[in-house]
């Protein structure tokens, strides 16, 4: 959920003017005009910076806030002055506005997405892009070629056009850009991110006639990739829902949940069913009739004939002092018992599955125990059930752009389910969690480690987003797929794996009958094996990648960036690039082989000592330039 996850300014690597700009193969560099491209972030959830844009004193601390200071995120206010702070991070919980002394709007340009609170040591640790963006600055790439669109992550996607005009700027940028370098973008979205570009292309196609629209995307979009997507939502959404999520920071469960469940968007990530479906009004746009009711919701018989909507467990399990029957929709039919004597009972469970909580069962069923029940019931239909654009608690189809990447990690172990309990106090502290299910590597298993019955998949989540939501997109894949296994760390090829035209149904996962190494993190790439013309698709899977530390991951950027150096070299042959073998890229890829007492890769690297240098493995360094390294990926 958080966005430290977006990795995404590699995308724009291939914009790169420098040393790889209009050279020749014979030359020992590379050809092709990288100056067209420019790389678009869209960052995630909680990774955008927010700015005051008032003045408000806070008593009984000598730290105010002022037009332009920090307020996501700025650990020394929140410690001094926390419900001050609270001020300009709260929202209307109805109407979204700001609260009465103190508004907050998102900070703009890299700067905003880099590092959330800068500072000798708070700054690595908010770091989200200024890793990618050094990565970016080494291979060459130009200023204007990265563009940042950041956000007020806080409210819902319609809030974000009605308030800020945000899919207007953000359509605005891809035409600029075009216009600025004469190139199309590269699309990266982390998280969130891919929800709001979701929306976008929806939005897109109220605001472009029919039959220019697909054409509009062809001119302006090259490739999207889609990091950590939660396809099918977030469970952690639901506990933060309950309990807040605090980041990390010094702040109280209860003072954390005051401040998510003000946010329209805490609900943009619920999960919900991949078998029910939501018509849209654009429908009518395309048809050029006019529909009432266009926001009709239905359901596959399969949601009805199969367990939790297609998730491994039911979500939520909740179980709760026996009052009747009467305040439980779901299950009105035995409230005609006659229990009017029963002044006790036996505790009664209720269980929900991803529709239940998206489509509002879960919240009607406990409005005797949860006060905020009627807010989030408002938020959930005004804002996502009656859109007029999308409701975005629907499964996704594949995007209609020519290249789309969808990376996520997997083998981690996630959260899938949860047991909660009324706890006697009162609101934001009125829930306990008896009991988590977790999946790991294929198992589910409570908190206590016993092995629970339900539905797991092939592999588990990336710590934050379940396996089922994360690989929905195996289903954007076409009928014939190659699978390639290969190590994260550089390699000479010994241990790649290659399966070819595995045939693929759609809606079933695609789980490759190759070997595992337990000491070996590898990366598995699922490639069309036949594309439609124009339009490839690929799925990249790697090992123990963490939601949110993936941006962070040297074997991703280093995958991104070949990826992409190989679609616009004019010598590439193939439609994917090589995973046949990995070499160092960089002179951080280097190092020191104490075993053989010289540095690692002697085919590329070279011991070369400069003044300054403090250990062996920093006087290794590339023979050659990465133009003459990266040759060997055509």
């Amino acid at each position: 959920m958080r966005a430290n996850l977006h990795i995404a300014t590699i995308l724009v690597v291939l914009l790169m003017h420098g040393k790889l700009h209009n050279t020749s193969v014979d030359g020992g560099e590379l050809s092709g005009d990288y100056s067209k491209l420019s790389g678009i972030i869209i960052p995630g959830f909680a990774s955008t910076q927010l700015r005051a844009w008032s003045f408000l004193d806070c008593p009984y601390s000598p730290l105010d806030f002022n037009p332009l200071d920090l307020v996501w995120l700025d650990t020394t206010k929140l410690l001094s002055a926390v419900n001050c702070w609270l001020k300009c991070m709260l929202l209307d919980p109805y109407n979204q506005t700001d609260h009465p002394e103190c508004k907050s709007r998102p900070d703009s340009g890299l700067s905003a997405i880099t590092e959330l609170d800068p500072g000798y040591i708070t700054g690595p640790l908010s770091s989200v892009w200024k890793d990618w963006v050094k990565w970016c600055i080494e291979f060459g790439i130009e200023p204007n070629a990265i563009i940042a669109v950041p956000y007020d992550w806080r409210l819902s996607p319609s809030m974000l056009e009605e308030r800020d005009l945000y899919f207007h700027r953000l359509k605005l940028t891809f035409e600029t850009a075009l216009k600025l370098r004469g190139g199309p973008s590269i699309v990266f979205a982390h998280s969130l991110g891919n929800h709001v570009f979701r929306y976008f292309l929806e939005w897109l196609k109220l605001e472009i006639a029919p039959k220019h629209y697909n054409q509009w995307l062809d001119e302006h979009i090259h490739a999207y990739f889609a990091v950590g997507a939660p396809l099918l939502g977030a469970i952690e959404t639901v506990k933060a829902t309950f309990f807040g999520n605090t980041f990390g920071l010094p702040v109280s469960e209860g003072t954390a949940r005051l401040m998510f469940n003000s946010f329209a968007s805490s609900l943009w990530m619920m999960p919900f069913s991949k078998y029910c479906r939501a018509d849209n009004s654009y429908c009518r746009h395309f048809a050029g009739g006019f529909r009432k009711g266009h926001h009709t919701y239905h359901c596959e018989e399969k949601e009805f004939h199969l367990n939790y909507s297609g998730w491994p467990t039911n979500i939520v399990n909740i179980e709760i002092p026996f009052r009747g029957f009467d305040a439980y929709p779901s299950v009105t039919e035995l409230a005609q018992t006659n229990l009017s004597s029963m002044e006790c009972g036996l505790p009664t469970q209720l269980s929900f599955s991803a529709r239940e909580i998206s489509d509002g069962t879960l919240f009607k069923a406990i409005e005797d125990y949860e006060s905020d029940s009627k807010r989030l019931l408002y938020q959930l239909k005004k804002s996502y059930h009656d859109d007029p654009v999308l409701n975005p608690l629907t499964p996704w189809d594949r995007p209609p752009i020519k290249n789309v990447f969808c990376i996520y990690g997997i083998d981690s172990r996630t959260e899938v389910g949860y047991y909660f309990a009324p706890s006697g106090k009162s609101y934001p502290d009125n829930w306990i969690t008896t009991d988590i299910i977790y999946e790991l590597e294929g198992s589910l298993y409570s908190r206590s480690g016993n092995l629970v019955e339900g539905n797991p998949g092939a592999a588990s989540g990336d710590d934050t987003v379940p396996y089922n939501s994360l690989s929905l997109c195996k289903n954007w894949l076409g009928p014939k797929v190659n699978i390639t296994r290969a190590p994260q760390s550089e390699h000479d090829g010994s241990d790649v794996q290659v399966d070819l035209n595995v045939e693929h149904q759609h809606e079933d996962d695609i789980v490759p009958n190759m070997t595992r190494s337990p000491r070996v993190k590898y990366i598995t790439y699922y490639e069309d094996s036949e594309s439609i013309l124009g339009r490839r698709t690929a799925v990249w899977e790697l090992d123990k990648a963490n939601h949110r530390n993936i941006v962070r991951s040297p074997a991703l950027m280093r995958e991104l960036w070949l990826q992409m150096w190989h679609d616009i070299h004019p010598s590439a042959k193939s439609k994917f690039v090589t995973k046949a073998k990995r070499g160092p890229l960089r002179d951080e890829d280097c190092y020191w082989d104490y075993g053989k007492a010289r540095c690692s890769w002697p085919e590329y690297c070279e011991y070369r000592y400069l003044f300054g240098d403090v250990h062996l493995g920093q006087s290794c360094r590339l023979k050659n330039s990465s133009a003459d390294a990266l040759l060997n990926y055509l």
